[in-house]
């Protein structure tokens, strides 16, 4: 479905399941609006693409800021975003942790 998924190399389960079917239905699990998700179909949503985003972490050098902490590092962290096609046609991109691969 997607090429650059395919081109990865470490890809999560999850998101090989959703590449491979090609549709998501919403976790359980999530913080979602009601209003937003009945902007999709509610079993079979399309995925469009699938992008990785890098977000990079945080260092602060200026003690100033952060007093007696003169160098303080927040993680970067990798996330997986989805490419959903709305009933309309619109595009939205969702976290992969709120949508699992729809059958």
């Amino acid at each position: 479905m997607n090429d650059f998924v395919g081109q990865q190399q470490d890809i999560p389960e999850n998101i090989d399941a959703i590449n491979q079917s090609g549709f998501v239905s919403w976790s359980r699990d999530n913080s979602l609006s009601p209003d937003f998700k009945l902007q999709f179909d509610a079993e079979r949503i399309p995925v469009l693409g699938i992008r990785q985003v890098k977000v990079w972490g945080l260092q602060v050098d200026d003690e100033r800021a952060l007093p007696g902490h003169e160098r303080t590092s927040v993680k970067g962290e990798v996330l997986w975003e989805i490419v959903l096609e709305a009933k309309d046609g619109s595009h939205y991109n969702v976290n992969s942790d709120f949508v699992v691969a729809a059958p």
